[in-house]
């Protein structure tokens, strides 16, 4: 009885201390070996497999922020499948042709100083009358000329019209769908583009009409003046008649 109780006393003893041992006392033979359970052991190696898998989910996170970044990167450094500032380029082309083909008196102020004391300004009574005719059909055939420079420059502008507002279109629809910064940049870019293209177009337009105005006004002037200037010329009292010497017949 003595020994039975001491060996209870130890039994209980180990359990309350923590880590259980088994006491030489309490060995048993082989075949009936005892596995101790350790609580605070099993929740140690819990709480670390759990810090462990944070850490790994950590890990992960990581990478996928990473992953993301490089997609975002990669977005905004992609260019736009397409660019439309070859056909804005190609209006702005047709529109300076228009400008240096004008007729008769180009774009140029040396042209136009040089049109003005050969054509227009202060009459010279000293040419003949037909060259005043000569000159005043050629300031009205500069005239009609400068019309017509203005009618085909707006013909141009009004032509322009259709592309443009596809292009805006394009360009907005792209605005929206784009996908990154360099894409936005780009779709801002064109359009500025576009808009510069419109204004050039309305500039050329305004100096189309306006010079067209400009040589019909200075062919107005001019014509005035020649017609004053030889009315004067014509009401002036001269000398009168001079009776001169005059051979009828030869020899006589």
């Amino acid at each position: 009885m003595i020994i039975r109780r001491s060996r209870a006393a130890l039994l209980a003893a180990s359990i309350l201390a923590g880590p259980v041992a088994l006491s030489p006392m309490l060995a048993t033979p082989a075949d009936a070996q005892w596995v101790v359970f350790d609580p605070n052991n099993y929740a140690q190696n819990v709480m670390t497999a759990a810090r462990e898998l944070q850490q790994i989910n950590n890990q992960i996170q990581q990478i996928k922020n990473q992953t993301q970044s490089l997609i975002n990167q990669a977005k905004n450094l992609a260019n736009m499948p397409y660019s439309l500032v070859s056909t804005i380029t190609s209006q702005i082309q047709r529109t300076e042709q228009l400008i240096n083909q004008a007729q008769r008196i180009a774009y140029s102020v040396s042209s136009i100083d040089q049109a003005f004391t050969s054509n227009y300004g202060a009459v010279n009574l000293n040419k003949s009358q037909q060259q005043m005719v000569a000159q005043a059909q050629q300031r009205w055939q500069t005239s009609v000329a400068g019309l017509q420079d203005a009618m085909r420059m707006q013909a141009t502008v009004v032509g322009n019209i259709p592309t443009s507002r596809a292009n805006v279109t394009t360009l907005g629809a792209s605005s929206q769908s784009a996908s990154g910064a360099l894409q936005a940049a780009q779709v801002n870019n064109q359009l500025l583009v576009q808009i510069s293209q419109q204004l050039a177009d309305l500039i050329a337009l305004e100096a189309a009409d306006g010079r067209a105005q400009a040589l019909i006004a200075a062919d107005k002037a001019t014509n005035q003046n020649q017609g004053a200037t030889q009315l004067s010329t014509f009401l002036t009292p001269g000398a009168g008649y001079q009776p001169t010497s005059v051979q009828m017949f030869h020899g006589n």
